[in-house]
């Protein structure tokens, strides 16, 4: 309720430190909807420190605005309710699992990241298989894995002992990487074939591999660098290359391991986009409505293979 001073944090979640509800205080989801509203051709990505901070208020705000991407950070740190008490980190395992349930209902196609520390302060294998365990659950589409190391000036510093043995950290942490890297493999492949709304960053690293981009949910798509039409609109409008900062429609084509790599199927604006698809996301060409694809079949036409 009200009087709960956590009242304002997503459900489930406190903090070493009360919120500071200061009268006049603008909060954050009003503050990103102003942010977005400046410019609804400016995407708006955002992250967290802790995953207290994703009240409904703020998900309605990702939903309501297409312009803010459905992307959340949200450092689990731990997938043991035991580690995560030692840690002080305000939450059980079961109430950051329900959390992300409850914000995959609310944003749908929603990219979730996560940071994770292995070797922490008396973790036991028990509490390492926990944080397996979430791993598997969630799936995210990023994840941050590190080997603890002592922090000076900080609680755990001061008052718990670095007492897991270096080679135990890593071994764990090295089966933190298989497992991400495996299920982040079989995600991948379940993209192919879905357009994604993609903002260009420039060349790939790789010379010669074209370019690449980032998508509303926060992966990597690599595509060709080729003349593609204008907008969505039909092939007939002038054809251009992609610069960067160009929205490009782009259909995944191939995965390697945790790859995207795609087509362009036209450049186009966050507004044309959602217009035309109704989110940033299409599960296929197939869903896209409004739009006869028949006049992109030079572009369409699929290639022998895929870089």
């Amino acid at each position: 309720g009200a009087d709960d001073p956590f009242h304002v944090y997503a459900r489930g979640f406190r903090s070493v430190y009360k919120p500071n509800n200061r009268e006049g205080a603008v909060r954050f989801a009003e503050l990103l909807d102003r942010v977005a509203d400046v410019d609804p051709e400016m995407r708006v990505r955002f992250t967290s420190p802790h995953p207290k901070d994703f009240p409904d208020e703020l998900l309605q705000v990702m939903v309501s605005r297409p312009n803010v991407c459905n992307q959340v950070h949200m450092p689990a740190q731990s997938g043991s309710t035991t580690c995560l008490a030692r840690m002080r980190r305000g939450y059980t395992r079961e109430a950051y699992s329900e959390l992300v349930k409850h914000i995959r209902a609310f944003v749908p196609n929603v990219g979730i990241s996560s940071d994770f520390i292995s070797g922490f302060c008396g973790e036991t294998e028990a509490e390492h298989a926990d944080t397996v365990d979430l791993l598997k659950e969630v799936v995210y589409d990023t994840a941050y894995l590190f080997a603890y190391s002592e922090r000076g000036k900080t609680k755990a510093a001061r008052s718990l002992p670095d007492d897991v043995p270096e080679d135990i950290k890593l071994r764990r942490l090295q089966e933190l990487n298989s497992t991400f890297r495996s299920l982040i493999a079989d995600k991948s492949r379940a993209e192919e074939g879905r357009m994604h709304l993609v903002l260009v960053e420039g060349e790939a690293k790789r010379a010669g591999t074209g370019l690449v981009g980032r998508v509303d949910a926060g992966r990597k798509v690599i595509f060709p660098d080729e003349s593609v039409p204008s907008s969505l609109s039909g092939s007939a409008t002038p054809r251009v290359h992609l610069q960067a900062g160009d929205y490009a429609a782009v259909e995944i084509g191939s995965t390697s391991g945790g790859s995207l790599h795609g087509r362009i199927i036209a450049r186009t604006s966050i507004s044309e986009f959602h217009g035309v698809v109704g989110s940033a996301v299409a599960r296929g060409l197939g869903e896209v409505k409004g739009v006869s694809f028949q006049a992109y079949e030079p572009v369409l036409q699929a290639p022998t293979s895929w870089k």
